[in-house]
């Protein structure tokens, strides 16, 4: 049984279980859609461009095909969030609404040494930004940035002191290693091994991860001194990598489910500028490029995404390789944003005020808009030449459209803009459209996948033995009748892990009174959760009957028969080895019995299907 450390009650669990829906849950990490009875999405445990994963209402379940993770709502949030046993049961009792016991309150949870290092600075720098004397400078500086109370507080927003051991000192107090301090990221080493604060006089942000868990810092200068670098942002560490992070994410995918899109920016003031003037769906890259990586976090929270970077030159280009890869990636409905004056959206929304920026997002246009803006700088239109550069350039952008109508729209557009006929361009798009299905399927056919998939747990390949374990353990949950007569028979499942599940089943039901297979997975051991879970999301056909289990246990029979015969057979080659005809003798003769004993299975085997089509 799972050890909840003695602290929350069988009956809390359940309660807590049994009050929410698990598709309600996994929602808030992946975006479903509901498939027949299930509901399906992209894998939050592995990269895929396929979805596998699936989640069962009725069943209360989650299984991927592909990488075999399964379990009920909290080995979910276990394994998504990497937390304890107990610990997926106090969030998803707060995603319920349901407080705590009181015994378990007085325990607070424990994180990663570095996390929790990284917790308590975020906490440390935001209390001397908001309430102290060496704080008022960094304050001051918030607030010249029109950052109020509200926004410091929802984005954890402090202030490093331009002094060079007051983190140190601080955490050295709270009993963190001299070890566990050099490998955070937060201190820089010297040559002779002395540590000091990286962060000095600067405005600190926290970066979380996607359980909203601080992880890095990045820190703005406050001075106006050019020698020192604008940002100074924390190396990556073991629990940090900045392709794997997007600023705001935790707190950002909450609204995209009501919102139904996040928006993209380049840095985490145009997020926090945003968040300001309404949008709170806004996500950012930490500065860096965006990764394929990022692109996936995004893609199993919405398909529907607002790119607004930069206004300036870099800022466009920056946009161009987004859009490019979300392209690669599929299945993307792309907005961009396209500011005045190459502003930012931090300077935009100063000038022009929130709800103009809050019109300028809900206006975003097409890649395909964004692409022929782009294209009519490149040319001069006044130059027939170019102008016939640019016509065929945009007819082949305007030619990977999926959407007819798209493509009738943008060449319609195109012949009154260029005064060129409409049936021209038609029969130009006609060709593009071509070539753009000869170069699709190429590409289909000889490109991998753009997201390689991650490492996933091992998993035997599905044997003869291994379906008829399944069959019948099925069967041994589900069946009281099947049950009985498995143990009336003396029935042993030849898998060791299979017999400790069935045994765990019946102390199960022998001591709980409402039973339910989801309550079972909280009973059992972790390596054992897939099987139950595999199993029951097998579609398995029919009713169980008599004849069923022992055509069940005759394949196991002759599955155990064949292992015994490729044993005898290894122990031939062996003593052929040794030129021993003693053993290859007696080998042969007990390979000739098994064979004999496994034809008489399979003729009882054949006498059973016969009599059953008979009826």
């Amino acid at each position: 049984m799972i050890e909840l450390a003695g602290r929350i009650s069988e009956d809390f669990i359940n309660e807590v279980r049994d009050s929410v829906n698990i598709v309600d849950v996994i929602s808030q990490y992946v975006s479903l859609e509901k498939r027949g009875k299930d509901y399906v999405g992209l894998c939050p445990f592995h990269q895929e461009k396929t979805p596998s994963f699936s989640v069962n209402p009725e069943k209360q379940f989650f299984y991927c095909f592909g990488c075999h993770r399964g379990g009920n709502v909290y080995k979910f949030i276990m394994e998504k969030e990497e937390v304890t046993f107990p610990e997926s049961v106090e969030r998803v009792a707060e995603f319920a609404n349901i407080p705590m016991p009181q015994e378990y309150q007085e325990q607070p949870v424990k994180l990663n040494p570095l996390m929790q290092m990284h917790q308590d600075a975020a906490d440390f720098y935001q209390q001397i930004l908001l309430t102290t004397k060496i704080g008022e400078r960094g304050l001051n500086y918030a607030r010249q940035r029109e950052l109020d109370d509200e926004l410091l507080k929802h984005f954890k927003i402090g202030y490093a002191p331009d002094r060079r051991d007051l983190l140190l000192t601080y955490l050295k107090e709270q009993g963190y290693t001299d070890e566990q301090l050099a490998e955070s990221g937060l201190f820089v080493q010297t040559q002779d091994g002395r540590l000091f604060d990286r962060f000095r006089d600067r405005l600190m942000f926290p970066m979380s991860d996607e359980t909203g868990h601080p992880v890095a810092f990045s820190g703005r200068r406050i001075s106006d001194n050019p020698d020192e670098p604008k940002y100074i942002n924390s190396p990556e560490t073991s629990i940090f990598n900045k392709s794997d992070l997007l600023f705001h994410f935790s707190e950002a995918k909450k609204h995209a489910r009501k919102e139904g899109h996040l928006v993209l920016f380049e840095g985490h003031m145009d997020v926090i500028s945003a968040y300001k003037s309404g949008i709170k769906t806004g996500i950012a890259s930490m500065g860096t490029s965006l990764t394929q990586q990022q692109v996936y976090m995004i893609r199993r929270i919405t398909r529907q995404v607002v790119i607004n970077y930069d206004g300036d030159d870099p800022g466009i280009h920056a946009a161009e390789r987004a859009v490019g890869l979300f392209k690669q990636a599929g299945s993307f409905d792309l907005g961009i944003v396209i500011l005045p004056d190459k502003l930012d959206p931090d300077e935009y929304v100063k000038q022009y005020g929130a709800e103009s920026y809050q019109a300028a997002i809900t206006g975003a246009i097409s890649t395909t808009d964004f692409f022929l803006l782009r294209l009519k700088k490149k040319y001069n239109l006044n130059n027939e030449r170019e102008q016939v550069a640019y016509l065929s350039e945009a007819v082949q952008e305007i030619a990977t459209l999926q959407n007819p109508v798209e493509q009738d729209l943008y060449v319609g557009r195109l012949a009154k803009e260029t005064g060129v006929s409409l049936d021209a361009l038609k029969m130009n798009l006609s060709r593009a459209r071509r070539r753009q299905r000869r170069i699709d399927e190429h590409t289909s056919a000889a490109e991998p996948a753009v997201l390689p998939p991650a490492p996933v747990q091992e998993q035997q390949p599905v044997t003869r033995a291994t379906r008829a374990q399944q069959r019948l353990l099925y069967a041994y949950i589900y069946s009281d009748e099947a049950r009985e007569y498995l143990l009336l028979n003396g029935f042993v499942f030849p898998s060791p892990q299979y017999e400790r599940l069935a045994k765990l089943w019946l102390n199960y039901i022998e001591t709980h009174e409402n039973v339910s297979l989801s309550g079972f997975l909280d009973f059992i051991p972790e390596e054992l959760q897939s099987i139950i879970v595999s199993t029951d999301m097998m579609e398995i056909p029919g009713e169980i009957t008599l004849e069923e289990l022992e055509a069940q246990v005759r394949v196991l029979n002759l599955c155990k028969i064949d292992d015994e015969i490729g044993q005898h057979m290894q122990a031939i080659a062996d003593a052929r080895r040794r030129n021993d005809q003693t053993a290859i003798l007696r080998e042969t003769q007990a390979i000739l019995q098994l064979r004999q004993l496994k034809l008489q299975e399979e003729e009882a085997v054949s006498d059973r299907k016969k009599a059953s089509h008979e009826q």
